[in-house]
This record gives C-alpha cells, structure tokens and sequence, in this order.
C-alpha cells in the first residue's frame, strides 16, 4: 500500500489504493475530504486561520481559508464530484498555555473555526473530527473506505 505523505502548509490528492499520512498536528489542522463513489481522497495540511493576514503569500495550502478550496479543486481535477465531498478535521490543538487570555495566541481554535466556516461555506459536511486539546497528531487517510486513523501520544488511538 502506497503512503503518500503531506507536509506541513502542503496538500495531496490521490485515488484508491494509495493512503494520505501528515504527521505532527499540533496547532496545525489536518483537513481530509473524501469521495466514497469515486474513491477520491485529499488531505490539507493547514498552518494559520487567513490568508488575509499574510501579504506575498504563495503557498495557499498553508491558510484554511484558501487550502480548503485548493483542496476541493485539486480533486475535482482529479475526478471528485464535489456533491459527494465529505470532511473529517483533525488538530487544533493548544500546543502552549499562556499567561494572557489573548485570542490571537490560540492559533489551533482558530484554526478549527476558519477550517470549519470555510467547510460550512462549500456545503461539505463534517463527518466526524478530532480537534483540540494540547497534544499532537498523526493521522492517515485510507481511500478504500475514507477512514482516518489518529494517533496521538498518550491518548491512544482511534479510527474517525
């Protein structure tokens, strides 16, 4: 079985067999849309909330915000039907406790919220998810069914 690995700020779309893995979700949000009829799976490996805070950026996988729809057009590309698209989120979590109850601080909340509004904004439903906390995570994608298995340190791990 192929595992096919996503990288931090990067995406990948692939058919069945082959699997997505992205390691390391803290903060991060780890966003996997999946096509049951055509077998179509893509995994996004978010960073930050918005685009819009960032000036110059090239690399639109690193934003929920642009990611999401990169994502979804990267597998239609690849023969997704978007009315089939369902979601799973994974990560978000609070890597690091902070004196000051400042929002700007809580990257991973925010990014759960913009990955969601975002999802919310496309009519793709949330299946299942996986997010906050303030420990890290692996997940893999299976194709064959759209299973995500995570894995955490000290938390086990579960199938969503």
């Amino acid at each position: 079985m192929d595992m096919i690995k996503v990288g931090m700020a990067d995406l990948k779309v692939v058919k069945a067999p082959k699997m997505l893995t992205t390691l390391g979700l803290g903060s991060c949000v780890g966003i996997a849309l999946y096509d049951k009829i055509n077998k179509i799976a893509g995994l996004v490996h978010i960073m930050l909330p918005s685009s819009d805070e960032i000036k110059k950026n090239q690399n639109k996988a690193k934003f929920a915000d642009t990611g999401v729809i990169l994502l979804v057009e990267n597998m239609i590309k690849e023969g997704a039907d978007k009315t089939n698209l369902t979601a799973k989120v994974v990560g978000g979590s609070q890597m690091f406790s902070f004196k000051k109850n400042n929002s700007i601080l809580k990257i991973g909340e925010r990014n759960v919220l913009a990955t969601k509004k975002k999802l919310q904004e496309l009519n793709i439903q949330i299946v299942s998810e996986d997010t906050g906390g303030n420990y890290g995570r692996t997940i893999q994608l299976n194709t064959k069914d759209g299973s995500l298995l995570v894995k955490t340190i000290g938390h086990g791990t579960k199938i969503i």
